[in-house]
C-alpha cells in the first residue's frame, strides 16, 4: 500500500493545548510518532518508554505518551512516541483504530469505519 499525508489536530489528554499537524498515514507503524519538542509544547507527558525498531533496522528506546487526535470531526485517544526533533509526523495504526477510521489506499484518504465489531 502507498502512503499519503493528512492534516490532523493533536491535543493533550485534558483537551487544552492543540496543534494542527500534517503527517504521513502509515498503517505499518503501530504508534504515531511526533517530534518530542512539539509534544512537550502541547503539555503531553511521557508515561512509559519502550524499545522500537526503526525502518533501517536499528532498535532505540523512545518515550510514549497519550494524546487526543482529531480528523474530520472524529476524536480518538492514542499513544504517541516522542521522536527526535525534526522527525516527520507519522499517524500509525493505533490512532486510526482509535478514530474508527480505515484507509482507502486508492483514494488516498481516511474513511469512517461504518461497522465496527464489538
Amino acid at each position: 500500500m502507498g502512503t499519503f499525508s493528512v492534516t490532523f489536530r493533536l491535543a493533550n489528554l485534558q483537551g487544552g493545548e492543540q496543534r494542527e499537524v500534517e503527517g504521513l498515514v502509515d498503517t505499518g507503524s503501530t504508534y504515531s510518532i511526533l517530534p518530542a519538542p512539539l509534544l512537550h509544547e502541547l503539555g503531553i507527558q511521557p508515561f512509559d518508554s519502550d524499545m522500537f525498531e526503526l525502518a533501517d533496522g536499528r532498535v532505540v528506546r523512545q518515550e510514549i505518551g497519550g494524546a487526543i487526535v482529531t480528523i474530520n470531526g472524529r476524536n480518538g485517544l492514542t499513544n504517541v512516541v516522542f521522536g527526535p526533533e525534526g522527525a516527520e509526523p507519522v499517524l500509525g495504526a493505533h490512532a486510526l483504530e482509535g478514530l474508527r477510521m480505515i484507509v482507502d489506499p486508492y483514494g488516498e484518504r481516511l474513511l469512517h469505519a461504518s461497522r465496527l465489531r464489538m
